[in-house]
Order: C-alpha cells, then structure tokens, then sequence
C-alpha cells in the first residue's frame, strides 16, 4: 500500500507541510500505508500547463515524468490544500491540468484543508466540484478541515491548543483509515478493466 501526499501551498515553509508531515507520519506509525511519497508545491516549482505537456515536448516529460511515475504506483492520495482568498492556490489547481487518468484515475483521495482561522471549506467545494473530471480522481466522502492551524499539529506540546490539537489527530488517523479501505477497494475497480475505454477518455 503506497500513499502521496501533496501539499498544495505556495510557500515554503508553510502550514499545509506541516500538516503534510503529520500526515505522513501518521499513516507510517499507524501502519496505514507501506511506502509513502510527499509532493511539496512550495516555491511553486511546476510551470503554468501549455499545450507542450499533450504534445510530449522534453522539458515538460523531465519535470512531470518523476511525479507521474510516483503517482502511478500509489493506491491514494492526500490533498493538503490551504484557503487562500477563499479558494485553492493556483500551482495546486495547476498540479490537476498537469495529472491525466493514467496517474490517478479511479484512485482515492481524502482532502485536507488548512486556516489559520475558522475557514477552510471552500476549498474543499471547489476540489470537489473541479479538480477530477479527466484526471478520474476519486474524493472520498470524508475530509478534514484542520481550523486554528498554528495551535495544533505542532512537535512542541506547549505550542498546541490541547483539546484541539488531540481533535485533529484523532480526526485525522481516522480519516486515514478509511482512505486505506477505499485505496484497497478500489484496486478491484480499475483491475476489473471496466474503467478504460476508448470512447470515453474524458469525464463529462
């Protein structure tokens, strides 16, 4: 069982990795996932999507064939994303136009988002609603809103809300759990074969 994560913010350090590395950590200690692989988008490293990434052009196959290769041999994903502006940072959106079915489809992903405040559902709306149609991504039913960012998930215990902060890790491990049930569902999905066919390559 092999899990990526990706973290979705900008900036680097941010919040969103931190949470990424609880994350990461979490499905090692809880014996959730055998391998586990971290995507950062800090910095944005991945260029804005052109025509050059379906045409196969040589910068674009030695920037994304790495990431795909790791992808494609996940069973699932976390998407760490935080709210900016109430919505999801560009270069994680950008991450979608970049992935094809080949990598994600018909795999499970649970969805992290991240505020510093009470905030954080927005992005989970917009993920939801366009970021899988032809890249087939599966969103489970669960995510996690992690609110209050900085008062939780920390490695110093004098830096956490203490109620909070155990509410998050026991909301989060739980959640993991069930993305695992899915990531091994799912797998009789896309063996059946049903899933591939040439008139259909595109979502609706």
């Amino acid at each position: 069982m092999k899990i990526s994560i990706v973290s979705g913010s900008h900036r680097a350090p941010s919040q969103s990795m931190k949470v990424a590395h609880f994350i990461e950590a979490t499905l090692k200690e809880k014996a959730l996932a055998d391998e586990t692989w971290l995507l950062d988008l800090g910095n944005n490293p991945l260029p804005l999507w052109d025509s050059g990434v379906w045409e196969g052009e040589p910068r674009w196959k030695t920037l994304l064939d790495p990431i795909r290769a790791e992808l494609a041999a996940s069973d699932g994903l976390v998407v760490v994303s935080p709210e900016w502006h109430g919505q999801v940072p560009a270069g994680l959106k950008n991450l979608f136009l970049l992935l094809s079915r080949f990598e994600v489809g018909h795999k499970p992903a649970l969805i992290v988002t991240v505020s510093s405040g009470d905030g954080g559902a927005y992005p989970v709306a917009e993920l939801r609603m366009s970021s899988y149609k032809n890249n087939r991504l599966c969103y489970i039913p669960e995510h996690v809103i992690v609110r209050n960012v900085e008062s939780v998930l920390n490695d110093d215990p004098a830096d956490n809300n203490p109620d909070a902060d155990t509410y998050f890790r026991n909301r989060i491990a739980w959640a993991l759990g069930i993305l695992r049930e899915y990531a091994l569902a799912l797998r009789q999905v896309r063996a059946s074969g049903v899933t591939e066919h040439e008139m259909f390559k595109n979502g609706m």
